[in-house]
């Protein structure tokens, strides 16, 4: 969305900042600056950041300075080592300010993740855009503001674009909607609902329904995520007559691909098990996160679960219907949000919709 010259100034940046000594929109006066809002546990943003690094390396010199401002989403996220982890293993090397009390995403009035402003040579913010997509569209933006500074610099054509989704010819259907899994945000489908800021014994039976997770075992409900708890025997109102040996997660989805937020809250990391309709992911459905093992000459498929971050769960290439499940025997496995990808590099097969 472009924005009139000279109409909204934009608010001034800075504190704790990463990959770069403190900025200020003052002594970046007659540059052009790409304010970009993310959070490193973000799907969406997670996708943009290959182009904002991109037009970071292609512009810099030019007269553009990229600054990603960090707004957190967990709490976890609010840590200065695992943002700088984040950073590193996503390959950023623009400037990076810390924004965990939301005071820039207050100053900017902004409400979306990911989210890109644009401010040009004097001050002003000139091009705004929420949510994945129009990279073409940033990207002329961007040069615009960069002939203003110097009418004969020499720009390179716009970018193509550097994922099979983001082509033309890709299409991006109606995914599930991002489902949390602490009691403030969540949704649960367990008879009873979410027994809040306590542990607990779920149960499940039953086929599962769409927009919800269903919890089987023990685990530890808090406002922000659910934790897995140790075993200890059902209550008799729980409708089992012996406690499951593991805690598990079902889900019904619709989408490509699952992702999942997740931590392990005790000093050793935590494994968890993925099946899907019932068997194990295959090498096709896999992601870099998925592992796989014979254990008593069967198959299984595997996360294991350290550092706080977004885990890629499956990805199936082609839209669909699909039941999945988790389970852990570890205690202390923390689960945020579950996030779902709907876009695909061709149209999908039919009945796959």
């Amino acid at each position: 969305m472009k924005i009139e010259r000279g109409q909204v100034r934009a608010p001034d940046i800075g504190r704790v900042w990463l990959n770069s000594a403190p900025l200020s929109l003052r002594q970046l006066r007659g540059r052009a600056v790409l304010i970009d809002f993310w959070d490193y546990t973000c799907v969406n943003c997670i996708r943009t950041l290959p182009y904002v690094q991109a037009w970071h390396e292609r512009y810099a010199e030019k007269g553009l300075t990229v600054i990603g401002v960090h707004t957190p989403e967990f709490t976890f996220a609010q840590y200065e080592s695992n943002l700088e982890r984040g950073a590193r293993e996503f390959g950023l090397t623009y400037p990076i300010v810390i924004d965990s009390n939301y005071e820039l995403w207050q100053a900017f009035a902004n409400r979306a993740w990911p989210a890109k402003y644009l401010i040009d040579k004097e001050g002003y913010v000139r091009f705004a855009h929420l949510g994945e997509g129009a990279y073409g569209e940033t990207e002329a933006a961007i040069q615009e503001l960069l002939r203003e500074i110097n009418p004969a610099v020499a720009l390179p054509a716009i970018m193509e674009p550097l994922r099979p989704e983001d082509e033309p010819g890709a299409v991006c259907y109606q995914p599930s909607p991002e489902l949390y899994l602490g009691h403030r945000r969540g949704r649960i489908g367990n008879e009873g609902g979410f027994q809040e800021d306590r542990t607990g014994d779920y149960a499940f039976t039953g086929q599962p329904e769409d927009n919800v997770f269903y919890a089987t075992g023990r685990w530890a409900s808090t406002a922000e995520y659910l934790e897995s708890a140790a075993a200890s025997p059902l209550k008799p109102t729980s409708g089992l007559s012996e406690p499951p040996d593991e805690n598990k997660i079902t889900l019904k989805y619709s989408a490509a691909a699952v992702n999942l937020v997740m931590a392990s809250r005790q000093a050793s990391s935590c494994e968890v098990l993925i099946r899907q309709d019932g068997k194990p992911l295959s090498s096709s459905q896999a992601t870099p996160d998925v592992e796989f093992r014979n254990e008593h000459g069967a198959s299984e498929s595997l996360l294991v679960v350290s550092k706080p971050r977004m885990y890629r769960l499956v990805d199936n290439r082609d839209f669909g219907d699909h039941v999945l499940e988790l389970s852990t025997k570890a205690p202390g496995l923390a689960l945020y949000a579950f996030t779902f990808t709907g876009c695909v590099s061709s149209p999908v097969p039919v009945g796959k919709r």
